[in-house]
């Protein structure tokens, strides 16, 4: 494993409740509908997601121009409904958490820390990946799905 593990962390502000955030990230048809950057897929046979410590948190990310797919293999550390979901990546020991807070008036604010993480999930492509997953995530939720 590498030496240079840093941290990253990215603060949204969503345009839903923290249990409609929740389930987006927790339900398997909805994650689809937003998960990994713009030009990315995530086919629905390729998730699990068990909302439970110890459940397994799994997807392939598929690169749309390419085919070429990216494995997420999972577990679930800690997870509070409507408040937090942690999980560890396999292989790399990547540690993520999404914390939600109850903004009012329909709004969430999440925060996605992850540690652990190895330089190139640090980098300003992951930042940016990150970023435009969670744009996908917003216009999701406006669209009321």
């Amino acid at each position: 494993m590498s030496e240079n593990l840093g941290e990253l962390t990215i603060t949204r502000e969503l345009p839903a409740t923290p249990a409609v955030v929740f389930r987006a990230y927790t339900e398997p048809e909805r994650f689809v509908r937003f998960w990994g950057p713009v030009g990315t897929h995530v086919p629905l046979d390729t998730v699990t997601i068990e909302p439970k410590v110890g459940g397994r948190y799994d997807s392939t990310m598929v690169i749309d121009a390419t085919g070429d797919r990216y494995p997420l293999r999972g577990e679930i550390t800690d997870i509070r409904p409507g408040e937090l979901l942690a999980f560890q990546e396999e292989g790399v020991g990547l540690r993520s958490s999404l914390t939600l807070k109850d903004l009012g008036d329909g709004r969430t604010e999440a925060v996605l820390h992850q540690t652990d993480a190895p330089d190139f999930y640090c980098g300003p492509e992951a930042r940016a990946g990150l970023n435009s997953s969670f744009d996908r995530l917003v216009e999701y939720l406006l669209d009321g799905s």
